[in-house]
């Protein structure tokens, strides 16, 4: 059974950093596709960045520049390295999966597994 784990999830002050792991159990090969997606209170979820086996990487506008999405192959772990954390980064951060290549355009339905989710919480 595919299990995504996320962790590193809290509470944190505007322009603090944070950085969330998401770790893959019960896969023996690397998952090809692998993304970060969040939800707002009140909000659709929405994909945040993606990065898949070959080091290509896409981010949401609202995040180029300050989150970093990096992907450990062999370890088939996912991180999100975010800086200069805004408010309005306050979300449930989801980590999602795939062993097909990505297609990049960040649709759910592109991801067959998915983490139970990281509460992240930036105050003003």
């Amino acid at each position: 059974q595919v299990q995504l784990v996320e962790s590193g999830g809290g509470s944190v002050q505007a322009g603090g950093s944070l950085r969330l792991s998401c770790s893959v159990s019960g896969y023996k090969y690397s998952m090809n596709c692998m993304a970060w997606f969040r939800q707002a209170p009140g909000k659709e979820r929405e994909g945040v960045a993606v990065a898949d086996n070959d080091g290509r990487t896409v981010y949401v506008d609202s995040v180029k520049g300050r989150f970093t999405i990096s992907k450990d192959n062999p370890k088939n772990t996912l991180h999100l390295q975010m800086n200069s954390l805004k408010p309005e980064d306050t979300a449930v951060y989801y980590c999602a999966a795939d062993p097909r290549p990505c297609v990049g355009n960040f649709q759910e339905s592109e991801f067959r597994f998915w983490g139970q989710g990281t509460q992240v919480t930036v105050s003003s």
